[in-house]
């Protein structure tokens, strides 16, 4: 069993449309726990820090104002294979191609405002995970 953690952002636009539920639900019925969370405003520094990578890009800005608008939920999960656990629950980037099934997939339109963020490796976890929760 190789057990991870991860960090999850229940983004903004799944807080403001009453999806915390859902999501907390969809991760626990996979078997995955809950060892942290908290409900927060993400602070522009803190957005600047978590999307380091994409702080140059021409989408930068729109994505730091949606994520810095309203709270978001932030936790950590743990189980067995985490990561690739929350990413296939979670469901493709854009949920306008996500498969039915997925959180994107069922409940987003959108390639920005889909609802969840999962780390996407063990690095990024633990980046992630110190940077929300250290």
């Amino acid at each position: 069993m190789a057990e991870q953690s991860t960090l999850i952002l229940i983004k903004p636009d799944a807080v403001e449309r009453g999806l915390i539920g859902t999501v907390l639900n969809r991760l626990e019925n996979k078997g995955l726990t809950i060892e942290k969370m908290e409900m927060r405003t993400m602070t522009s520094e803190l957005a600047d820090a978590h999307y380091a990578e994409h702080v140059e890009k021409p989408f930068y800005p729109d994505l730091k104002a949606f994520m810095t608008s309203r709270p978001l939920v932030a936790l950590i999960a743990t189980g067995d294979e985490a990561i690739p656990a929350v990413r296939t629950i979670a469901g493709a980037t854009d949920g306008r191609k996500a498969e039915a099934g997925t959180i994107r997939g069922d409940y987003s339109l959108s390639q920005q405002r889909n609802l969840i963020h999962a780390s996407d490796s063990p690095e990024s976890a633990k980046r992630e995970i110190d940077l929300w929760f250290n």
